[in-house]
């Protein structure tokens, strides 16, 4: 809009000057023609708010093209890009009267040219200038409209992504507070219920047979700094101690105890292939977790790990000797957190988890990750 300004005040300084030739006027009509142009420059820094001085500046362009019209009609065209000024700068009952009033002098404009030059009456001097008019008033309502409804999708956008970011910030934290409690039942709880038991069997046995009492205390001891290395771990969100030297899963299984009263023993099974660190952590928790069940509840002498890699799963199966119970055990029916995270362990990793047990001939808990879904 503003190029078309530019263009129709050269054309009709350029027409004024070609038909009218070493006039009086003609350096009124170059000098009023600067003057507007110079005007119309200082339009954009002036911002399109509606501020006095908005509002000064689009007086004072009105103006001078007035004059210049009555000067010289022929300047009566760069009334369409003003028909926009007076749109974007007035609200829309002020810019249609200013428009109406435009067209009106644009018309009788028209109709003196075409006086002075003798021609013909021409309807569509009547016509034209209202036509342009409203054709420039409602394309520019047009597009204000569309530009309205841009930004309140924008808004409605940028609203819902936010909702959104805030959605993930809330499901991300629940799902770190729940790994965080599954990290510390496993490990940290574990740790802390085993010295209760060690400390207790030191204090009933001390007097009776010190040196038994001596070594309860020592695997107490052992147990405080697995359990201060896992928490620092945790503070540090690194990977588990035990898988932290290199040595891979089946080392830290084989290194894994229940307490001085029981047997563990570890078999691997099938050719090892490379696990992904969530993996091997998850198996490692899930059994840690299976044998602090054995030394609380199952009453067990032995327990067993196996590991197996099954060429499209790997699977961990842990068995003991102890009481057990009648039937297999159904999730409704677990108690405490151990089970429950067990479960979602595999589960977020695509896996399963079972539990067979027979009363008086133990209990196998079994965890297989298909190897396909372990990320």
């Amino acid at each position: 809009m503003h190029t078309a300004f530019f263009l129709l005040l050269g054309a009709s300084v350029a027409r004024f000057l070609l038909r009218h030739p070493g006039e009086p006027r003609t350096p009124w009509i170059i000098a009023l023609s600067i003057t507007l142009a110079l005007l119309y420059v200082l339009g954009p820094a002036l911002g399109a708010a509606p501020t006095l001085r908005r509002l000064l500046w689009l007086g004072l362009v009105v103006a001078v093209w007035v004059v210049l019209v009555v000067l010289a009609p022929s300047f009566a065209w760069c009334a369409v890009p003003l028909f926009y000024t007076a749109l974007r700068t007035l609200r829309p009952r002020a810019a249609i009267v200013l428009v109406a009033l435009l067209t009106v002098f644009v018309v009788a404009a028209q109709l003196k040219l075409s006086q002075a030059g003798a021609e013909p009456f021409d309807p569509n001097l009547l016509l034209a200038p209202p036509a342009v008019a409203a054709l420039a008033t409602a394309v520019f309502v047009h597009m204000e409209r569309q530009a309205t409804a841009q930004r309140t999708l924008i808004d409605d956008l940028i609203r819902t992504r936010r909702e959104l970011a805030a959605t993930e910030r809330r499901a991300g934290t629940l799902a770190e507070r729940q790994r965080l409690s599954m990290e510390i039942h496993d490990t940290l709880a574990q740790h802390l219920s085993s010295q209760q038991m060690l400390l207790q069997a030191a204090d009933r046995t001390w007097d009776t047979d010190p040196a038994t009492a001596r070594a309860h205390v020592r695997t107490a001891t052992e147990i405080t700094a697995r359990g201060l290395a896992e928490a620092r771990r945790l503070v540090h969100d690194l990977a588990p101690p035990e898988l932290a030297g290199g040595g891979g899963l089946a080392d830290a299984l084989r290194a894994l105890g229940a307490g001085p009263d029981i047997e563990v023993r570890f078999h691997l099974e099938g050719t090892p292939v490379p696990l992904p660190d969530r993996a091997e952590s998850a198996l490692l928790r899930i059994a840690q977790g299976a044998l602090a069940n054995v030394r609380e509840h199952a009453g067990a002498r032995t327990a067993a790990l196996t590991l197996s890699f099954l060429g499209d799963q790997v699977v961990l199966d842990v068995a003991d000797d102890g009481h057990g119970f009648a039937g297999t055990r159904p999730a409704s029916g677990e108690r405490g957190h151990g089970l429950p995270a067990m479960r979602a362990r595999v589960r977020q990793l695509g896996g399963s988890l079972t539990i067979e047990s027979t009363a008086g001939e133990g209990t196998v808990l079994s965890a297989s990750i298909p190897l396909e879904h372990t990320p």
